[in-house]
């Protein structure tokens, strides 16, 4: 309210009370406003100088003796009195260097000139007592060869009706293409596991005198990717069969005309395991609803992700159980600056708990696992449950502050918090998906953008395949090279045999 000079002239106590409480709306909503800068200003602090781990040191009392937690690392640490208190780290082994049995052993021998083997005060000849080995492990960059493939060819003499007789090239993906499988299997892993941008791969190969354009680089990839297309897809099949699915989504750069413009790579993992194999990537111009709601039309089981609106979308309609990430709970949580910071740090340290457990759940049975979530977990989350309701209706925070912002997305998710508790295959968090699209994050850092449409699909299929590789602890180029020799005749109706987990079982049985 604005009073003129006219009134100030003459003024009531009614007038004066409501310039007051103007004034104090005023001063609320500007102190609101520094109050959520302040908190901006923090959290970006925190980004540059702080740590950035989400792990909250706690104690766990759980009263049951049978439960023990243990590290994950390759390192137990202990504490030593002697030493102040401080840890000493204890060495477990899993640092030292492992090589391949038949490795090749290139000897340099080193002997001391003539001179020095004769003894300087007496003049004889010094006498060879053994010998001092040092072993270190080398490299020699990788070699190119010309693979020559002479095929004989016949011909009936006085029957030249009959034509001439001459063997078949080995099948392969690409059976005109200049590159052999190897090579081909080789250009894959350098982009879509080591992350290197096609021209940098044209550099490598350009210093060793080995000429090839980033055009033609490119022509390769898009066609590797079209011919694992029935791959991809038996092995999307697998993970909708699954039960149990991870999906995460992260933007991309697409080239267009005037510029760059973005799109989305979206990620499911599947399986029932702690760490499942499969990874499917897919590509999609925008990040739509439709497009990951059209690839989990059929699919009905467990699905963990964050809290993104085609996922809550599905958890309505009741056709999957849907297990919300409390990785991105915590996470609300932790980056709380300002408000009721004892509050936030009493929640962190029951997700902890929850954590805790879960990594002793996961060292047990499957029905043991359940029993464990269901006695130990259920309550803490029940807890957390009923503690945050009643934060909520005691108020007395602002509105747009990340305390509001944390408390509003718990409350969200409330109905689905016990969902993982159900299945002995659901996780706690989406962690699993997260980890498979971090490759993604890396690769676009070198790579930049996809130079199309085409391009980001064929992206999608060979990235499955590597990232599934990498999952299985295999050799992702081993994998691809002998891939690409049998695929073409391979049982159309047995490809799952030629996926990453069966090939790699079918390679251990033979």
């Amino acid at each position: 309210m604005i009073l003129s000079m006219k009134t100030l002239e003459n003024p009531t106590i009614s007038l004066l009370k409501e310039e007051v409480t103007s004034l104090q709306e005023k001063l609320l909503e500007r102190d609101q406003e520094v109050f959520c800068l302040q908190e901006q200003i923090e959290w970006f602090k925190q980004q540059l100088f702080g740590a950035k781990s989400e792990k909250v040191v706690a104690d766990l009392e759980l009263g049951d003796k049978g439960f023990v937690v243990t590290g994950s690392g390759s390192e137990k640490a202990t504490i030593d009195p002697k030493k102040g208190g401080r840890k000493t780290p204890v060495r477990t082994g899993k640092d030292a260097i492992k090589l391949p049995p038949g490795l090749p052993v290139e000897t340099i021998i080193i002997d001391l000139p003539e001179k020095d083997k004769i003894c300087k005060e007496t003049g004889l000849p010094l006498v060879k007592i053994g010998e001092e080995v040092t072993h270190k492990l080398a490299h020699r960059p990788g070699s190119y060869f010309i693979q020559e493939i002479i095929r004989f060819k016949y011909a009936n003499p006085g029957r030249e009706e009959q034509g001439i007789l001459c063997p078949e090239l080995p099948t392969t993906i690409f059976p005109k293409c200049r590159a052999a499988d190897s090579l081909l299997a080789e250009i894959m892993v350098d982009k879509f596991a080591n992350h290197l941008p096609l021209f940098r791969i044209s550099e490598i190969m350009e210093r060793e005198g080995i000429g090839i354009s980033r055009k033609l680089l490119s022509q390769w990839t898009g066609h590797c990717g079209r011919a694992l297309i029935p791959l991809y897809n038996e092995m999307l099949k697998r993970v909708l069969l699954s039960g149990n699915i991870f999906v995460d989504e992260s933007p991309v750069n697409i080239q267009a005309k005037g510029g760059l413009k973005k799109g989305y790579m979206w990620v499911l993992v599947g399986g029932n395991e702690s760490n499942p194999a499969y990874r499917v990537y897919s590509f999609a111009e925008n990040r739509c609803h439709q497009h990951i709601l059209d690839m989990l039309d059929t699919y009905e089981g467990d699905l963990h992700s964050d809290k993104y609106g085609a996922y809550v979308k599905l958890a309505k309609k009741n056709v999957i159980f849907w297990n919300p990430c409390w990785a991105h709970i915590r996470r609300y949580f932790f980056e709380v600056e300002f408000g009721d910071l004892e509050f936030c740090s009493w929640v962190l340290r029951r997700i902890r708990y929850l954590y805790m457990l879960e990594r002793v759940a996961w060292n047990r049975s499957p029905e043991e696992r359940i029993r464990i979530r269901k006695e130990k977990e259920v309550p803490i989350i029940d807890e957390l449950i009923q503690k945050i309701k009643d934060r909520i209706v005691a108020g007395g925070y602002l509105p747009k502050s990340k305390f509001s912002k944390a408390l509003n997305y718990f409350s969200g998710l409330i109905p689905y918090l016990k969902n993982y508790t159900r299945n002995a295959y659901s996780n706690i968090d989406n962690n699993n998906a997260e980890r498979a699209i971090r490759p993604l994050a890396i690769g676009r850092k070198n790579w930049l953008f996809f130079g199309s449409l085409a391009a980001g699909q064929s992206a999608a299929i060979i990235l499955s395949l590597v990232q599934t590789c990498r999952g299985l602890k295999i050799n992702p180029r081993e994998y691809l090279e002998d891939v690409f020799r049998r695929l073409l005749d391979h049982n159309s109706q047995k490809l799952h045999e030629l996926l990453p987990d069966q090939w790699l079982l079918n390679r251990s049985q033979s």
